[in-house]
């Protein structure tokens, strides 16, 4: 043992698959519970589509008269049901690593329950079987609604009792230092994913016990393999520094082909999301192509079409909210509404934001004085107990509707719904060079840092993920953020 009392890595390698195995080998099927409920939740998801369906077809007048649907849909259901579950587990979508996580998943439940939905009237149509076509529309589109309600509800779950500590997989995280305590940082913050760190690989000249962030080190890069299954884990990720040469990964993959490891591979190319990036195998080299950055899509007719239509019906609902806040704001000390002020939109230009007045009246002039408690690492000026909050002020900030006048902006076009935060001159005079290109998007209400943190983060991540939102923008990646921002501001996570 060291000084502290802590294990080395010879005696760590000894002593995890004693010590810290014992209990967590009984946990080792966490991946068959989440399976299981994932297959379980699609199957009833399916016969309640197909009993909808019969009820439906049989109370609504809308469809032309077909064969009696209640003695028809017994046999179709015998071979439907198994043949959707089929088409699913052909598509992956009952492998643990494309389950829980990203907007993947439920891609690829829609497009299996159309292939499906094509068989089946293929074997229809071939069998010469008379099925109600209002039957056939209700199961099918009904059933993919229910199937993603469903995924969506084993998910949850999964995530709530991830952070309980449930369910939680081993992981072995290689390579370099730097990139493991990287790696791990997320994970540990991101506990949704579903790991447990228990060791960490590092190359053989590092020579440490413990990495800085205390994860033991159980092992050397040129004993992966050994080190992996010491630790009985249930993932590797191996980040840069892990291989030396190609062939080590092969062998690796070798060494766990009957182990039943996940084995995942951080490439450098961490801040490109999985849409742009596209593997073509030529000559035997597993090539990554990538899409080109996509900061001018952000910027085109659909998105401004997407945030007038928006802005618009938020302006209308959140009307008895905003009247009330304004009254509110009105009584408490009888300064100004409205707090406006000059930020940098789109392309550098100016742009006056409105927010309700959730600060003291001269609070700009009392910034010098608290810059010293500026908790922030970088440009952005954050405090968890700011003085010049007022106590309306505290109320509308928690649920972030000091922020909702900005719907008129929304509207008049000078921001939209989602986007890199609009930011003040002063801050953007100490941008460095390739943190300007969030000016290459309007400026958004919410984005992709906000529902990541919100004001929690460090300076360094909200600009690695205002950039991600730029390069990588979608309008899937819109409506995902939108929802998250509900959640988020409903539990006032990280707003001060």
């Amino acid at each position: 043992m060291d000084p502290f009392g802590r294990l080395t890595a010879e005696e760590t390698i000894q002593r995890v698959p004693a010590a810290l195995l014992a209990w967590d080998k009984r946990r080792r099927g966490s991946n068959s519970v989440v399976r299981t409920a994932v297959i379980v939740t699609d199957l009833l998801m399916i016969l309640l589509s197909t009993l909808v369906a019969v009820v439906g077809r049989n109370s609504l007048n809308v469809f032309d008269e077909a064969a009696d649907v209640s003695s028809v849909v017994t046999g179709m259901a015998l071979w439907l049901v198994p043949l959707w579950i089929a088409v699913f587990a052909s598509w992956g979508l009952y492998r643990v690593k494309n389950m829980g996580a990203g907007s993947l998943e439920y891609q690829s439940v829609v497009t299996a329950s159309g292939i499906t939905a094509g068989t089946s009237a293929a074997i229809l149509y071939l069998t010469k079987n008379d099925v109600s076509r209002g039957f056939f529309v209700l199961e099918f589109s009904l059933g993919v609604v229910l199937l993603l309600l469903g995924r969506l509800t084993v998910r949850r779950l999964v995530q709530r009792a991830r952070a309980h500590g449930l369910l939680l997989n081993r992981v072995v995280l290689s390579g370099d230092v730097q990139h493991i305590e990287e790696i791990a940082t997320v994970i540990k913050r991101e506990v949704w994913l579903g790991y447990r760190i228990v060791g960490a690989v590092i190359p053989p000249a590092t020579g440490q016990p413990y990495t800085p962030s205390g994860i033991p080190v159980i092992g050397h890069t040129d004993e992966l393999g050994t080190a992996v299954k010491a630790a009985d884990a249930e993932a590797v990720i191996c980040t840069e520094g892990s291989f030396s040469r190609s062939r080590d990964f092969r062998r690796l993959a070798w060494d766990l082909e009957n182990e039943n490891t996940q084995m995942i591979v951080v490439p450098t190319m961490t801040d490109v999301s999985a849409e742009r990036l596209r593997v073509r195998p030529i000559a035997g080299l597993p090539l990554v192509h990538v899409e080109q950055p996509q900061s001018e899509a952000a910027s085109r007719w659909g998105k401004k079409l997407f945030d007038l239509v928006g802005s618009t019906l938020l302006i209308v609902l959140a009307s008895p909210i905003m009247l009330a806040v304004a009254l509110a704001i009105k009584i408490d000390d009888g300064g100004p509404i409205f707090f406006r002020q000059v930020r940098v939109g789109k392309d550098g230009n100016l742009i006056r934001v409105y927010k309700f007045r959730s600060m003291v009246i001269d609070a700009e002039k009392l910034l010098a004085d608290l810059q010293a408690q500026n908790e922030n690492d970088g440009v952005l000026f954050k405090m968890a107990r700011d003085p010049r909050i007022t106590r309306v002020g505290h109320f509308i900030r928690r649920y972030s509707l000091d922020e909702t006048p900005q719907f008129f902006n929304v509207f008049r076009g000078d921001m939209s719904l989602v986007g890199p935060r609009p930011a003040l001159p002063s801050e953007v005079e100490q941008y460095e060079d390739h943190v300007r290109r969030r000016l290459d998007v309007r400026p958004g209400i919410t984005g992709l840092w906000q529902v990541s943190g919100r004001s929690d983060l460090p300076w360094e991540e909200t600009v690695r993920l205002d950039l991600y939102y730029v390069d990588n923008w979608s309008m899937v990646q819109d409506f995902t953020i939108l929802l998250k921002t509900f959640r988020a501001v409903v539990a006032s996570a990280g707003a001060y």
